[in-house]
């Protein structure tokens, strides 16, 4: 693709909502048939989306990024839990064009995960400051931005998940995508679609986008993040930001919203918390699928689309489970 789906359907956001690619696509479609669910659950594979690290954070970066370098920043400053895959995507994509990056961690559960994530972490050649909590990472954030001011910049201040209304564009961008697929046929027009909810910008994205994309979609989010829990509400207020975000850049931006159910039963005792839906989850993929999960996210998510469907709440589906764990190289 030469250029964005959203620079092609509003030519004037070429000017004023830069785009840095930083991923192939589209990613792939594939029904996860071997799971047995009692409708069908198909998959968008995003683990391979980007060159330096996959999943759903380089989709929220190409916008980010190039708004970085749009308003003349040298560092960006983030924030996310010590096994962050939006840390190591933001240093790894920033340090590539050019920035600095800082990262301000806050604690979850130490597992073999988190530790092999920490290790990649320290790789990136990013400035870590470890602040345990959200209480104190908001209180040392000024201390932090002024440390890291460059000249008479500071750095780009990008919040946890990349899910600033900038970074949810990546996902109004990825619902035309998905729409482009229905309509070559390689997916039947799913009747949900099922995401880890985090930070939100994913599951604000595709309800802003999959009317646009002329889908009847409906969103399902699963809660997997207790340290910023997110109400519909709040996932309806940030796609409309994305959409306002949208409309003053020049776009006609008159769709409206796809609705969306939130789940929040499949958290367990909280964020990096393993589950044992999750750790069920994680073997019926790997031994049926050959599908890697990882238990912060994607395990909740799957096992969470499975009960639905068992339960019935997805009616005859078909159901798409969007996957947003990146692939580590």
């Amino acid at each position: 693709m030469s250029q964005p789906r959203l620079h092609t359907l509003f030519p004037a956001l070429r000017r004023t909502l830069p785009h840095l690619p930083l991923g192939a696509g589209p990613t792939p479609v594939r029904e996860l048939s071997a799971l047995g669910a009692e409708v069908p659950v198909w998959m968008k594979d995003d683990s391979g989306f980007g060159d330096l690290w996959g999943g759903n954070k380089p989709r929220k970066l190409e916008w980010v990024l190039a708004d970085a370098r749009r308003r003349g920043r040298r560092a960006i400053l983030t924030v996310g839990a010590l096994g962050t895959n939006h840390g190591i995507a933001t240093a790894r994509f920033a340090r590539s064009h050019g920035m600095h990056c800082v990262l301000m961690l806050v604690d979850q559960p130490l597992d073999e995960h988190v530790e092999r994530q920490l290790e990649l972490i320290r790789g990136t050649g990013a400035r870590v400051y470890v602040t345990h909590t959200s209480l104190r990472t908001a209180l040392a954030l000024p201390w932090a931005m002024a440390r890291n001011t460059r000249g008479l910049r500071p750095p780009y201040l990008l919040g946890p998940g990349g899910s600033s209304p900038v970074g949810t564009v990546g996902f109004i961008e990825a619902a035309l995508e998905l729409g482009e697929q229905v309509r070559e046929g390689a997916l039947p027009e799913p009747a949900h679609v099922v995401v880890a909810l985090g930070s939100g910008g994913t599951a604000a994205g595709l309800t802003a986008g999959l009317r646009l994309a002329g889908l009847r979609t409906r969103v399902w989010p699963v809660l997997v993040n207790d340290k910023l829990p997110l109400g519909e509400r709040g996932l309806l207020r940030l796609a409309s930001r994305a959409q306002r975000l949208l409309a003053g850049r020049g776009a006609d931006a008159s769709w409206e919203l796809a609705p969306l159910t939130l789940e929040s039963r499949f958290m367990g005792d909280g964020y990096g918390h393993r589950t044992g839906e999750g750790e069920e989850a994680m073997r019926l993929a790997a031994e049926r699928e050959a599908l890697e999960l990882e238990p912060v996210y994607t395990a909740k998510a799957l096992a969470a689309t499975l009960a639905l469907a068992r339960e019935g709440a997805f009616g005859d589906g078909p159901v798409l489970y969007w996957h947003t764990s990146g692939s580590r190289r």
